[in-house]
């Protein structure tokens, strides 16, 4: 076993993205101390063995890789060199080097990262100490000139400046949620101490509500320290506990994350849950309630919310409580939920999920609303990016993204499981089921002479889950727009991959399939589309993906949009009634301050073949 602090390693050596993850963890001065860093090639064949020891040779050149990125940092001992690396056709990801400033918070203090990480601390500072200069008290920047401070060896002024940033609103469980390493130099200090020992019986993040059914639910959490995590559900109004879910432990190896689930409850029925950490006090928080949805069959009435889109903007932050005035039964985010655009640095995905993660408007709504997530480009890599048909080439897609993915979210399940790693899966409320669809893991490049945006695997597990459905409505969710008509004449959306799609709609076609819906995000505002066709009905698109974002694009009712919306950020609002007897969808736009500029209704007796 390894031992690195903060960061403690069982087993690793089954698992390739986990010894490459201890080693960027750690970096070179934990291994120079511990002595596990004589030459560097000592270093490279150590941990070459541990690989062949967990026979996962076939991953060889990833721990290489990123051996050698470690091998020759300098300095702070985080900065960062990617060596070049097989992309088996995938898209070369190009992170912004560029310093922005207006009209793009989300991009900010990931630049002033990215040159940390390389090493280039004087041009972040100069570029930080100006932002700060024109935006006083701005604690994400205050936060960011601690963490450049800590990295130089300064800790005096590092801390200094999360000080700082505290007092400015910053929320203190940020400084142990991570990312650890940044911090690393401080952990022992009174400050971070004082703030782990706050945290000793509750979340420094969390708790997030995710796989929901009509038995059962779980919910995502982040501890200050490895911990046991147990999830205690009593009815709405009972003082009595129902028999627990079993404790689950959240693990260094995880980020520090777990996710506790219960069973064995009743449909459409109101729970209150408390999160257990070890030993520590029982708290049933007020917010913490939930409904279970109706049995998978049942006809209901119920209501969604969806949306993509969501940079890191802290004056737009206050969607998520527009969002929860309208208390939807889930929240479906279809991609672009947190802009990460660096697959290369384990540390800037960590950084990008956890400052939205502290955000108070965040915890609020997670906290009683079932949600349910697919990613698009900027979250698996970056501008308009494409994984490449094989599973674990580019090494990132398998051992890096995808974990880390999954570590801060509490899905359902992913239906490729770990041999076809990605993010599709499917779920029901009722009798509509929803199909959650992965276009960036094995996506090709829009040129190649067959162009997949799903690959051959989950294309047939999509065919399996709509032959022989019943339920009212089926809804199918892509992270890209399904009308060609949406971004001009951009291969990105399935305007790229047009016999595939065409491919779905005549599958849908020749087995009778109806009440087909289909919502979409990525572009920067809100629309509804009707794709009609030869054979069949018209399939009715509600696309929504502005839910934070300053950035905004053109309004498409000169291309064919039923409606479109940009003047504000916005998400799209859904609620089904298949307890009548022509069951009815309506779509509707609601803004950031919570008007309803448009609203489509759409009867399933529209959505019947002929």
């Amino acid at each position: 076993m390894l031992h690195a602090p903060g960061w403690v390693v069982k087993g690793c050596v089954n698992n390739v993205s986990k010894v490459i993850l201890v080693v960027q963890y750690c970096g070179p001065e934990w291994l120079k101390r511990s002595g596990h860093f004589s030459p560097a090639t000592n270093l490279l064949k150590e941990t070459v063995a541990l690989c062949v020891k967990g026979s996962i040779m076939r991953h060889w050149h990833a721990c290489v890789v990123f051996l050698l990125t470690f091998c020759v940092s300098t300095g702070h001992g985080l900065a960062q060199q990617i060596p070049d690396y097989e992309l088996g056709g995938a898209k070369r990801p190009r992170p912004d080097l560029s310093f922005l400033k207006e009209g793009q918070y989300k991009r900010v203090h990931q630049s002033a990262l990215r040159f940390v990480l390389r090493n280039q601390i004087a041009r972040s500072e100069e570029f930080l100490t100006k932002y700060l200069g024109t935006h006083p008290g701005d604690e994400e920047t205050l936060y960011m000139l601690g963490v450049l401070n800590l990295q130089r060896g300064d800790t005096d002024t590092g801390e200094e400046f999360l000080r700082r940033a505290v007092d400015e609103g910053l929320p203190a469980g940020r400084l142990i949620a991570g990312p650890r390493d940044l911090l690393r130099p401080l952990w022992d200090s009174p400050l971070l101490r004082e703030i782990r020992r706050q945290h000793n019986d509750e979340p420094v993040q969390g708790p997030l509500v995710g796989s929901m059914t009509g038995s059962s639910f779980s919910v995502w959490v982040r501890t200050a320290d490895e911990t046991d995590v147990r999830l205690i559900v009593r009815e709405t109004g009972s003082t009595d506990p129902l028999p627990g879910g079993r404790a689950v432990r959240s693990t260094a190896v995880e980020d520090y994350t777990a996710v506790a689930t219960v069973g064995g409850l009743r449909p459409d029925t109101e729970y209150t849950y408390a999160v257990r950490l070890g030993g520590g006090s029982l708290r049933f928080h007020p917010r913490q309630t939930v409904r279970t949805f109706p049995a998978d069959g049942q006809s209901s009435g119920f209501v969604i919310a969806f949306g993509g889109g969501a940079g890191f903007v802290p004056p737009n932050e206050r969607m998520w409580n527009t969002i929860g005035n309208f208390d939807p039964d889930a929240l479906l985010l279809l991609g672009d939920n947190v802009y990460i655009d660096d697959p290369e640095s384990v540390l800037m995905q960590q950084y990008t999920y956890q400052r939205r993660q502290s955000r108070p408007e965040w915890r609020e709504l997670m906290a009683h609303t079932p949600t349910f997530t697919i990613w698009d480009d900027h979250d698996f890599s970056t501008n308009d990016s494409w994984g490449g048909a094989r599973t674990s080439v580019p090494f990132w897609k398998k051992d890096w993204v995808f974990p880390i993915f999954r570590q801060n979210w509490a899905n359902p399940g992913y239906a490729g499981g770990d041999e076809q790693p990605g993010c599709w899966y499917s779920f029901n409320i009722g009798d509509v089921s929803f199909i959650m669809l992965d276009c960036r893991y094995y996506r090709t490049a829009p040129n190649d002479p067959e162009p997949s945006m799903l690959g051959p695997v989950q294309m047939q597990w999509l065919k399996q889950q709509l032959t022989g459905a019943t339920e009212q409505f089926i809804v199918l969710c892509s992270s890209v727009p399904w009308d060609f008509r949406t971004k001009g004449d951009s291969l990105d959306t399935w305007n790229g991959y047009k016999d595939e799609r065409n491919e779905i709609f005549d599958f849908i076609v020749g087995q009778r399939i109806s009440g087909v819906v289909l919502l979409s995000a990525d572009r920067h505002r809100s629309d509804a589309w009707k794709i009609e066709r030869k054979a069949g009905y018209g399939f009715y698109e509600f696309s929504s993906s502005r839910l934070t974002n300053q950035h905004v694009h053109p309004r498409m009712e000169n291309a064919g949009a039923l409606f479109s919306y940009n003047e504000l950020q916005s998400f799209g609002l859904v609620t089904f009634d298949t307890d009548v007897d022509d069951p009815t969808v309506k779509y509707e736009i609601v803004n950031i301050d919570g008007d309803k500029p448009f609203t489509l209704e759409v009867r399933r007796s529209e959505l019947l073949h002929e």
